[in-house]
């Protein structure tokens, strides 16, 4: 019998382009039902794609409360959820149901 090699799926690796950011965090909106937690983590997702440190100075955030704030862990403030996006350079939008 054969041994298959398998590796840990990282999100990340998927997340190259803007456009695919965007609909990451669309999904990830959608899926969350309701926890500011799951949306935080998925933010972390996108973050980690385009380089922590990058995102932290454009958020004007140290690298740290960076982490700390999408760790999925806690749930980080509205203002710093708005400050993340755009540095992300997405933009948050809603739609009537």
């Amino acid at each position: 019998m054969t041994k298959t090699a398998t590796s840990r799926y990282d999100v990340t690796e998927h997340l190259r382009t803007p456009e695919e950011m965007a609909a990451y965090l669309e999904a990830s909106l959608e899926e969350a039902n309701g926890d500011a937690a799951f949306i935080a983590k998925a933010l972390g997702d996108i973050a980690r794609a385009r380089g922590m440190s990058q995102v932290a100075r454009d958020a004007g955030l140290s690298r740290e409360s960076l982490y700390k704030a999408l760790s999925g862990e806690r749930i980080p403030g509205f203002d710093t959820i708005l400050k993340i996006v755009s540095a992300l350079g997405l933009k948050l939008h809603a739609e009537a149901r």
